[in-house]
């Protein structure tokens, strides 16, 4: 039988540290966190029945592993309970909507514009787990932020911090949906929180019917293939002709699925200062993101998610931006100075580029 916050089979140390969690999790610049068991539910058969229609593409990683991504015990033996927590990451002030509609400006979607947060959340989090320790000693945590197999969204939805919308993503009614999350699998029978149960998405389906590529096949079903933060960040080869001119100037992934969510009017501004934008990003022209040299592309995306991408990627996904450009001096010009680059896969993109430009 699960325990709740209200349990008084817990020893006075252990039934007094959820709301100690909370509070020291806020004072290190989380936003919420919550305790769950080491169970994802009925999102496990959601996931195995996802992987098994192929929606994953070439993201083979998340077949890996057997049942880890999915029983944290298999992870993590020992476990017990799983610490969620959650960071807003919207910079402020900030208007994503707007620069979706300046076509010559790259859009990038909101998490990548400042410093990378696996590093800053993961210090923070062991920092939470230290002080867990050293309230109540002889158990086991280990922290993660993307860095392991786990179902972080099943979780952190188990441990009340939100539903899974539509879109596929978490959502809290107080916060929107941008924020990163983040666990600490412990062995420490903690009193744990109730699930977040109830569905506020309604009959809304704005993100499944905005979707600029048509990736959603129904609601809660992504089919991965055809979305823009894989095609830009995951896929590594050619991007599919036909769902280039759909994709606009989303060169480093896409959030149109949480911009049209009417739950973002609830969003929270990041008091986090890594996280504000860096070098323009959030309002640089595509053709000049485009002739940056291999060095400059690695200077100012250091400890960024864009590295992830690598920059013969970063080239084939402005290239594709330009490509669906004004037909302004500047962008036919850029596109001309990349249209003899060695790399076979940006040359590819760039003449799909010119001849959208009748060139």
């Amino acid at each position: 039988m699960s325990t709740t916050a209200t349990d008084t089979t817990h020893s006075p140390e252990l039934a007094d540290l959820p709301s100690l969690i909370r509070q020291w999790a806020r004072e290190l610049g989380f936003s919420d966190a919550g305790i769950t068991t080491a169970d994802t539910g009925e999102h496990a058969q959601h996931l195995q029945d996802w992987l098994a229609k192929g929606y994953q593409g070439e993201m083979e990683y998340m077949g890996h592993h057997g049942d880890k991504r999915y029983t944290p015990t298999s992870l993590v033996p020992g476990t017990t309970r799983v610490i969620s927590v959650r960071m807003d990451y919207m910079p402020a002030p900030d208007n994503p909507k707007e620069a979706l509609t300046n076509r010559e400006n790259a859009y990038i979607t909101r998490y990548a514009l400042g410093r990378d947060y696996h590093k800053l959340m993961r210090k923070r989090l062991a920092t939470l787990a230290k002080w867990i320790d050293e309230a109540v000693s002889g158990y086991d945590y280990r922290a993660f932020v993307d860095s392991a197999p786990v179902l972080e969204r099943a979780l952190a939805q188990r441990a009340g911090l939100g539903w899974i919308g539509k879109n596929n993503m978490l959502i809290h009614p107080k916060a929107g949906s941008f924020f990163f999350l983040g666990e600490i699998f412990t062995s420490a029978p903690l009193p744990v929180d109730p699930a977040f149960e109830s569905d506020h998405c309604g009959s809304c389906s704005a993100c499944l019917e905005l979707c600029p590529t048509d990736a959603f096949v129904g609601p809660h079903k992504l089919d991965a293939r055809r979305c823009i933060s894989y095609l830009t960040i995951e896929l590594k080869g050619s991007i599919p002709e036909e769902l280039r001119p759909l994709m606009g100037n989303r060169v480093f992934g896409c959030d149109d699925c949480q911009l049209v969510c009417p739950w973002q009017k609830f969003q929270k501004p990041t008091r986090e200062e890594d996280f504000q934008p860096r070098h323009g990003l959030d309002n640089s022209s595509l053709a000049a993101l485009f002739l940056w040299s291999e060095e400059q592309f690695l200077k100012r995306t250091e400890g960024s998610a864009i590295r992830r991408t690598g920059y013969e990627g970063w080239l084939r996904n402005l290239a594709v931006g330009l490509g669906n450009a004004p037909s302004t001096i500047p962008v036919i010009e850029a596109l001309k100075q990349r249209a003899d680059y060695p790399s076979e896969l940006v040359r590819e993109h760039v003449q799909w580029a010119l001849a959208q430009h009748g060139l």
